[in-house]
């Protein structure tokens, strides 16, 4: 299979996975999309700016349900946080961090599963902060800066719709600021470009089919799915580790 079919394919199960649930692009495309592209520097970039395409379709459909005041607090500190991961990217060895990431994802996936009835994060600047560098941190360093984000908005929102909305307002802005800072440090190249247009069928199509099956999931199962799909993102970073 050639490096372009595989790159399609990537595109169209990540926009699947994050039209479906909310997140996990990054996730899912970065356990492939490094081995294809020149650098790991490069492979997050076209990550983000194909993550960023694929929320700004659902943001233009969903802007009205984002409540602005509980948003802007984690998007700002993610924006100061990830840019400074990204700064550090390239002077530091990752595979400890990587350990780490994906053991704190699966005990995590496991607590919520376990005691989400009794979960209900507050919507205090101290929570939205704490989630905003978590998010930054992991953003910038793996270009997974989902879990830590949707953990809050699927606590705070009162429907899918309205998380959904916030966490693709969330990415979008922060997958377009990431961008600029990645192009500072030089990972904005003439392959990235390429692969970008290369993949824009792939996150159309992938994009489609989570809208219908998004559509159809029964909201109490759905914070379910979302809990699992972070535990299934822990060993998957373990397993690259």
């Amino acid at each position: 299979m050639s490096d372009s079919v595989q790159l399609i394919l990537l595109c169209v199960g990540a926009s699947f996975v994050q039209r479906t649930t909310g997140f996990g692009f990054g996730i899912f495309i970065m356990t492939m999309l490094p081995f294809l592209m020149p650098s790991y520097g490069e492979a997050t970039t076209l990550s983000g700016l194909l993550a960023m395409t694929t929320s700004a379709v659902i943001v233009a459909r969903l802007w009205r349900k984002v409540t602005w005041q509980r948003l802007w607090p984690i998007l700002a500190t993610f924006i100061v946080v990830s840019a400074g991961a990204i700064f550090a990217l390239s002077r530091i060895e990752d595979r400890v961090l990587r350990q780490v990431l994906g053991v704190g994802l699966i005990v995590i996936s496991l607590y919520f599963i376990l005691f989400s009835q009794r979960i209900k994060l507050p919507t205090t600047k101290g929570v939205q902060v704490c989630a905003g560098t978590l998010s930054g941190l992991m953003g910038g360093f793996f270009g997974m800066q989902g879990p830590p984000a949707v953990l809050y908005f699927i606590s705070s929102e009162p429907d899918k719709e309205h998380y959904m909305a916030m966490a693709q307002t969330y990415f979008l802005i922060g997958n377009a600021m990431m961008t600029v800072v990645r192009a500072e440090n030089g990972f904005f190249t003439s392959a990235v470009v390429h692969d970008y247009m290369l993949g824009l069928g792939g996150v159309l199509v992938g994009t489609l089919l989570g809208a219908w099956v998004f559509k159809h999931i029964p909201t109490k199962l759905f914070r379910y799915i979302i809990y699992l799909y972070i535990g299934i993102s822990g060993i998957i970073v373990l397993l690259e580790a």
